[in-house]
């Protein structure tokens, strides 16, 4: 068996995006497709003692439509990495396992300069799923040459690597056709997004912020709260809140 997944890459995104990951042996990062605004390819939520606030990599878009995603470039006049950096430390200095997890935001903000949003998204997901254990293999979509819209790319992806099943986000329902997928032998699968809770530093719980709140709130113990905790709830134990 082979099971694949395919995303657009986001920013420092919700430990969803880390469970789909998880799940299978081959993650491919969907760049070579148009890049969109307003969108999670270049935000994400923290969480602040006045609430859940975006936090924004400004991209260059004007005059740019149809721009693919590898093809966005961060606007370099503006000190967005020192902005995020100084917002994470603040908001989450006195979380448990800052300290131990600060490295993460030196080696994000403070020891690299980007130019493009699909690079730092890149890099960022794959050393944060290394920090939680992960060991499936990334590809970036640019290196298969696969064309098609939608679901018909997504299969000539599956082919490419010979994947024998495919995991799907739910979104993808308003387009995928199943039939499809039967007739390339591919089994369809939907990823179920459900989580336990945790503690977080402020305000009621929220599950849909970075995965980066996860990692400074519970530490090493953060890869339970996203596909560890399934473990104990099919060997009968209860420990766990559920979104």
């Amino acid at each position: 068996m082979h099971k694949i997944a395919i995303l657009q890459s986001n920013y420092l995104p919700w430990k969803g995006v880390f469970d789909m990951i998880h799940q299978v042996d081959t993650f491919v990062f969907l760049e070579d497709v148009q890049y969109t605004e307003h969108d999670w390819r270049n935000r994400n939520k923290i969480i602040t003692k006045d609430g859940v606030k975006w936090i924004t990599v400004p991209v260059n878009h004007s005059n740019r439509k149809g721009q693919k995603i590898y093809e966005a470039e961060i606007n370099d006049k503006i000190s967005w990495q020192r902005k995020h950096y100084n917002a994470f430390e603040l908001n989450y200095a006195k979380t448990p396992y800052f300290k131990q997890y600060r490295w993460i935001l030196e080696d994000l903000y403070r020891n690299k300069k980007w130019s493009k949003i699909s690079d730092f998204n890149i890099y960022a997901i794959e050393l944060i799923a290394k920090e939680l254990g992960i060991k499936t293999q990334f590809i970036n979509s640019l290196d298969l040459i696969a064309k098609g819209t939608k679901d018909d790319r997504i299969i000539g992806i599956c082919k490419k690597l010979n994947a024998t099943h495919y995991l799907s986000g739910t979104a993808a329902k308003n387009y995928i056709i199943p039939e499809k997928f039967e007739k390339a032998n591919i089994k369809l699968e939907y990823i179920k997004y459900e989580y336990p809770r945790y503690k977080q530093l402020y305000g009621s719980f929220n599950h849909f912020v970075t995965v980066l709140d996860l990692i400074f709130n519970c530490g090493t113990k953060a890869p339970y709260y996203i596909w560890g905790w399934r473990e104990k709830k099919e060997k009968g134990v209860i420990e766990y809140d559920t979104l």
